[in-house]
């Protein structure tokens, strides 16, 4: 990647030449679309937009007053040394005095890197707080199951999404859950989720499908029976860990998913699915 000094002398030189209007353009527009790069990364490291300003301020011109980097990041100077001493806190600048007045200066850039890892090491000593919680949390979310609870979901992620609380759910329950499948529909839960049989069958969860009209096969801890029908609706449905989960996929091919969290209707549905389950041969 290329450093801005590097970017400005470019474009100085090509000026310079007194080269045309339209390469002139043409190369401020490579300058803007590096400047952009790197604003991008930056922001994807956790600076914020003002953060990553005064940075590349201090990139640019080297050792300098608040007033300076503070004119050259378009920032007011009370804002742009609050934001310096921040960078400086995570090791991105650091400052001198020189002559009473004070110079801030960025760090080289290959700081960065050990920036990073301190984001690391951080969001892992989080992660293991967030973990000593969850049982704390957890009862608060199951003290609530009295009160039905309906999660909307859209698109091919939000199907995935459904899938993956699925296994989630069955794997630290009974590890059995039961299905109505339609053919018309089928195709879109594969391309949801394309290891979705993988994944279940290696978590150890079984399934009883009952498959509205012809279609489908067994591929492991299943089981499957015909429900024949000449017209079906393109809908899907999942009774599982005091849940019911259905999908449907409209005129314009758009998905939507629903879960119904009750254990009420969940034991509803699964007697229904049970008692039709053993009607069928």
């Amino acid at each position: 990647m290329l450093y801005f000094k590097h970017i400005l002398f470019i474009y100085k030189f090509f000026v310079e030449k007194k080269l045309t209007e339209k390469m002139k353009k043409y190369i401020m527009w490579i300058t803007n679309k590096l400047m952009s790069n790197i604003e991008l990364t930056l922001e994807k490291i956790g600076l914020g937009n003002k953060e990553i300003a005064v940075y590349l301020a201090c990139l640019q011109l080297g050792p300098s007053s608040v007033r300076a980097l503070a004119e050259q990041a378009d920032i007011n100077r009370g804002t742009t040394y609050d934001i310096l001493k921040s960078l400086q806190k995570q090791g991105l600048v650091s400052y001198y005095h020189k002559e009473k007045n004070q110079y801030f200066v960025a760090e080289d850039p290959q700081k960065l890197k050990d920036f990073i890892s301190e984001r690391q090491e951080q969001l892992e000593k989080t992660k293991t707080e967030v973990d000593g919680i969850i049982p704390e949390l957890q009862s608060l979310y199951n003290n609530a199951e009295d009160k039905p609870i309906a999660k909307h979901y859209e698109n091919l992620s939000g199907v995935k999404t459904i899938l993956q609380d699925v296994i989630a759910a069955c794997r630290a329950g009974e590890k059995h859950y039961f299905v109505y499948s339609c053919a018309a529909i089928r195709r879109y839960l594969y391309e949801a989720y394309g290891n979705f049989n993988k994944d279940r069958i290696a978590a150890g969860v079984a399934v009883d499908t009952i498959a509205l009209g012809a279609g489908g096969e067994t591929v492991g801890l299943d089981r499957r029976k015909w429900l024949s029908h000449k017209k079906t609706a393109p809908t899907y449905t999942l009774i599982y860990e005091g849940k019911i989960a259905m999908i449907s996929v409209n005129k314009k091919n758009q998905l939507h998913g629903v879960i119904i969290e009750d254990k009420n209707i969940y034991l509803t549905q699964k007697m229904l699915f049970e008692n039709l389950w053993h009607k069928l041969t």
